[in-house]
């Protein structure tokens, strides 16, 4: 009997023991190929002795010090790390809290702090975008527009107005350019200011490239530097969530930097402490930062746990390891060779519609119908059934339900670790493409899974 709390009650897990590289073995011996590093988290691997040094070395000196007392070493070196592989004058000041849901509170919270310093206090509205995912607290969730994370809660949570998400594979219009589609749905943020009043919007907050909730939705060029001019048109603040996307997966330290914007404040996490303590980062621009400073002062934001001593070092262990073994060169040559080896392999299925994603980061969406896009019908659960076919094989893999629609459609993400090599793409490639087949048949409302490789 376990007193854990579990996810899921009615499910028995195998327990983990170990961690090998980029496998996870489990009490039984048997290991798992961590194809998605969880939910993106576990980017070196789970046995990097660097990293794992620093850890135990932090805890011989000094575990924990409230930061309403104290600084310490560790917290101070990342911060000025962070903001030094930052491209130049995009961010300033980094302050770390444990998760990425408090990541996002705490950008939320200091938003509205930098308009009450400016004293416009009746800014307090925020824009996000359908099919994002912001974090689990309900402030967090108040700005994530996913409606089957936000159901349960829809009564507990802030309104925010949504606009849509930059997903041309669904929404870009037939003959509609590049150019004409994003500024279509870049101008939906315009509207959204105007209806509400620019003098009571605070920020427009967007994931680069969108994780979970969509499955590696990467934005069509142009269409962030179109969203911060519209911003800054309205002065409002631009708030990137790179809980996910950022930190080496894409291939670049920040997701931002292949945007060509830079955010006034941005979140930061999986990959921050890379799962070996839990750990994430605000980061405001000096514009943000000289508002407080010549204002109150004071940040109006604070947690225990904010600026953890071990939680620090194992992060500046991570990025050090990311910069000094020159991972995000490998990110961008095994992307590569991932995005080879899932269109080849995925490239005319008739039940993949899309294969997308940057470095590290890509997704299947799954469909019922390739000519049509339209998605099987949610009670089939296909996602959570590639989920378990995988997970049976070796293989773990991030799913994704509500795709489409919030409610609606399936995609597989995968995010494996940047140390990751050719023969993992391999063995992750041929389990994902096992799962799959095996999933399909064990639902009725398909066409035939018959399909041929793409040369």
């Amino acid at each position: 009997m376990s007193y854990v709390l579990h996810r899921d009650l009615a499910t028995h897990l195998p327990t983990a023991v170990r961690g090998e590289g980029p496998y996870i073995i489990d009490s039984d011996g048997k290991r798992y190929l961590d194809g998605s590093g969880g939910p993106g988290v576990s980017c070196l691997g789970h046995s990097h002795a660097g990293v794992i040094q620093a850890l135990r070395e932090q805890a011989g000196k000094l575990a924990y010090g409230w930061t309403g007392f104290f600084t310490n070493e560790p917290m101070e070196a990342l911060a000025q790390l962070l903001v030094e592989l930052a491209p130049p004058a995009s961010v300033s000041r980094a302050c770390f809290v444990s998760s990425g849901s408090e990541a996002i509170e705490a950008a939320l919270k200091l938003s509205r702090q930098f308009f009450i310093e400016l004293g416009e206090s009746e800014r307090t509205q925020f824009v996000a975008r359908r099919a994002s995912y912001h974090g689990n607290t309900l402030g967090a969730l108040g700005v994530s527009g996913h409606q089957m994370r936000r159901d349960t809660y829809e009564p507990m949570i802030s309104a925010s107005r949504f606009i849509a998400p930059c997903y041309p594979y669904r929404d870009q219009r037939a003959h509609e350019t590049a150019e004409a589609y994003v500024a279509r749905v870049a101008d939906e943020l315009e509207a959204a200011i105007l209806e509400l009043g620019p003098e009571r919007v605070c920020a427009f907050l967007a994931e680069p490239i969108v994780g979970g909730t969509a499955g590696a939705l990467v934005p069509v060029p142009g269409y962030f530097q179109r969203v911060r001019a519209i911003c800054d048109r309205y002065g409002v603040l631009l708030i990137l969530d790179e809980v996910f996307c950022g930190m080496g997966r894409t291939g670049t330290m920040y997701a931002f930097e292949q945007e060509g914007v830079a955010p006034d404040i941005v979140t930061v996490a999986k990959g921050l402490g890379a799962g070996y303590q839990p750990i994430a980062a605000m980061l405001a621009s000096k514009k943000v930062v000289d508002a407080i400073e010549n204002g109150s002062g004071k940040m109006r934001h604070g947690q225990t746990y904010m600026g953890h001593a071990i939680a620090c070092a194992t992060a500046y262990a991570v990025l050090r390891a990311i910069v000094d073994e020159e991972l995000l060169a490998n990110v961008q040559a095994m992307g590569d060779a991932l995005e080879r080896r899932l269109r080849a392999n995925f490239g005319n299925h008739p039940h993949v519609g899309e294969i997308r994603g940057r470095g590290l980061m890509w997704s299947l969406e799954l469909v019922k119908d390739r000519s049509t896009k339209e998605p099987f019908a949610p009670a089939r659960r296909l996602h959570a059934r590639v989920r378990n076919e995988a997970f049976r094989a070796g293989l773990l893999c991030y799913p994704g339900g509500g795709t489409a629609d919030g409610e609606s459609g399936d995609h597989i993400l995968l995010a494996p670790p940047y140390n990751v090599e050719a023969h993992h793409l391999d063995e992750l490639v041929e389990k994902l493409d096992a799962a799959l087949t095996s999933a399909l048949s064990q639902i009725d409302d398909r066409i035939s899974s018959n399909r041929t490789p793409q040369s």
